[in-house]
């Protein structure tokens, strides 16, 4: 590994890389998003199984379920990094990954709602799929909130990444529920995954989208982290000579 790279490990050189990248995200993120959303609504066959039109609500909808799960895996990979080697940018990109996290989860769930309205006739069923997704709302809820309710930062870096480390549980009880290789082990109103299964065109606008809002993540976390680094870096004399911060002043 170049060691070059580990001096982006400081707030003072990550920042500014993370400002470089911020453009490239947003733009990939509109043009995936874009194209995978209409993809889905106008070039996907009109039927999936016994579905009807609101079938289409699949493409957000899974999108934000496999988002809330991969951003959960990548808060906690940089809180134990943080525990780990103590390093600064760690924990201030678990924070930043929390709130995108829960607001996925929550798209996940509300999309999740409208289609069993529409499907199964009920807006909620309390099946695994949707209480683990449910669960790992409150997890990102409860990290968010540690954060916030101590105001030591050393001690709220550390009791938050501890928490997210315990939280992790969730993630593989959703992957779990969702992949159940035995239907009669986890009853549930969702059908079974199964992209073999599917045609090829809605395969296609899936995973176009959930690239989409995989970078749309990362072009707004970035965003946060670098108003989190000003935060907590205010004093600092390379952050009061940033010409950001003299135009504020």
């Amino acid at each position: 590994m170049n060691i070059k790279w580990f001096k982006y490990a400081a707030p003072s050189t990550f920042y500014p890389l993370a400002g470089r990248m911020i453009p490239w995200f947003w733009v990939s993120a509109i043009l995936f998003i874009g194209v995978g959303l209409y993809w889905g609504f106008f070039h996907t066959p009109g039927i999936l199984t016994d579905q009807k039109e609101y079938y289409r609500i699949i493409f957000p909808h899974v999108a934000s379920a496999w988002m809330s799960m991969w951003l959960y895996i990548v808060l906690v990979g940089w809180a134990l990094v943080g525990l780990i080697f103590q390093t600064r940018i760690s924990f201030m990109m678990a924070e930043a990954v929390a709130p995108t996290g829960a607001i996925m989860t929550f798209i996940a769930l509300v999309t999740g709602a409208f289609w069993g309205k529409t499907s199964w006739g009920t807006w909620w069923d309390w099946d695994p799929r949707m209480t683990s997704e449910l669960i790992l709302l409150f997890v990102y809820i409860g990290y968010m909130a540690l954060q916030s309710a101590i105001d030591d930062r050393r001690r709220a870096d550390r009791a938050s990444a501890v928490l997210a480390l315990v939280g992790a549980v969730t993630v593989p009880i959703i992957f779990w529920s969702v992949n159940c290789p035995d239907p009669n082990q986890c009853t549930a109103l969702h059908q079974q995954s199964g992209m073999g299964k599917v045609d090829p065109d809605i395969v296609i606008a899936m995973l176009v989208t959930s690239l989409g809002f995989w970078l749309y993540s990362f072009a707004i976390i970035f965003q946060r982290v670098r108003n989190i680094i000003l935060q907590r870096e205010r004093n600092t004399r390379w952050v009061m000579e940033l010409p950001e911060v003299k135009r504020g002043k």
